[in-house]
């Protein structure tokens, strides 16, 4: 299969990935091995940033919730795409946005996957990153209970206890349902639980509902959990972000990693199958469920370059960080905003460089 140009209007053309449908994960799993590439099972800040020091190694992220990162791991495009430049690819699982983010913050990775709002919270806290490419318009977030709950509605959750995690899509996901519901944040308990841990919570009946992310949760729905509120306005996009360093110093091996995120995306689109198939293994997902969560509930058919539509969705989001007390101001979320995007990269992918 070849792919020609610069121009990715052949996408656009293709069968569109709709469906979106809620929730679900991004559990910590074990990184598979092989692949001619290092791997780090760390999805927290804590990995070592020294792999930097020494050598010319690329270091990002895979993560369950970025399809596109599983299809770049397993077929080792990126590998032999630097290769011609002299570097060597370490990859790192993400286990949430928010570990992404630790990761990017601690200098343990150049590149890492998140939510859109998770960005946004990141660096109107201070990280310096940029957003490159967006790379997924998904409905991942939906608020669950468990199979033998009672509970029907939002307003239901009023004094219960809801598992989220801070600073993920799920989290602003379950902000924003509260108050379309006329609930506040204070009129729930928010356990704060890594995605996989939320979901064995809900399952043991440690608390009443969950918001989560997938493919952890279309697990959990097929095993009996019920989604009681789905809004796919309240979800934000798949950014795929990059230090301010990475860019300066590196913007060559950026240009490397979104060209071959719009060859992976392109592949994902005429491949969903086997796409499919390599959500299952990774994420140890039945292949049922794998299907579901490409087919019906991711949308990769998107254009890569970030701008407006973003824009105007994290606006929305945005005054919730106020609200809720994670940034200190609106002035401080609205400086971030205005300074986030990057799209020099994505408007100028060549997936014809990629060395497939």
């Amino acid at each position: 299969m070849s792919f020609s140009g610069k121009s990715l209007s052949a996408v656009a053309t293709r069968r569109s990935i709709l469906g979106f449908g809620a929730i679900a994960a991004a559990g910590l799993i074990t990184a598979c091995a092989g692949e001619g590439a290092t791997g780090t099972n760390a999805g927290t800040a804590a990995a070592s940033s020294s792999v930097n020091a020494g050598g010319k190694v690329l270091n990002i992220d895979f993560a369950t919730y970025n399809p596109l990162s599983l299809v770049l791991k397993e077929k080792g495009w990126l590998e032999a795409t630097l290769k011609e430049q002299g570097y060597t690819v370490n990859w790192v699982q993400s286990a949430g946005s928010n570990k992404a983010n630790e990761a990017l913050r601690a200098g343990a990775i150049d590149v890492g996957s998140t939510a859109g709002s998770a960005a946004l919270l990141a660096r109107s806290n201070g990280s310096p990153i940029k957003n490159i490419l967006l790379y997924s318009q998904p409905e991942w977030a939906a608020l669950a209970v468990a199979k033998d709950s009672t509970i029907t509605s939002v307003a239901e959750l009023k004094g219960k206890n809801v598992a989220a995690t801070k600073g993920t899509d799920p989290y602003f996901f379950l902000l924003q349902a509260l108050e379309a519901n006329g609930l506040k944040a204070s009129d729930v308990t928010v356990q704060n639980l890594q995605h996989a841990d939320g979901r064995a919570a809900l399952e043991n009946g440690s608390v009443d509902a969950w918001s989560g992310l997938d493919p952890i949760m279309a697990g959990a729905e097929q095993a009996g959990a019920k989604l009681i509120y789905r809004n796919v306005d309240f979800n934000t996009y798949g950014f795929l972000n990059a230090t301010e360093s990475f860019i300066s110093e590196k913007p060559e091996v950026a240009q490397a990693v979104v060209d071959s995120y719009e060859y992976a995306r392109e592949w994902a689109l005429e491949n969903l199958e086997e796409t499919s198939t390599i959500l299952a293994k990774v994420a140890g997902l039945e292949d049922a469920v794998a299907t579901k969560v490409i087919t019906e509930r991711s949308n990769l058919d998107v254009d890569p370059v970030p701008g407006e539509k973003q824009r105007v969705v994290l606006e929305k989001v945005g005054p919730i960080f106020v609200q809720s007390g994670d940034v200190k101001d609106q002035a401080t979320v609205d400086a971030a905003l205005a300074s986030i995007f990057d799209d020099t990269f994505a408007k100028n992918a060549d997936p014809s460089t990629v060395k497939a």
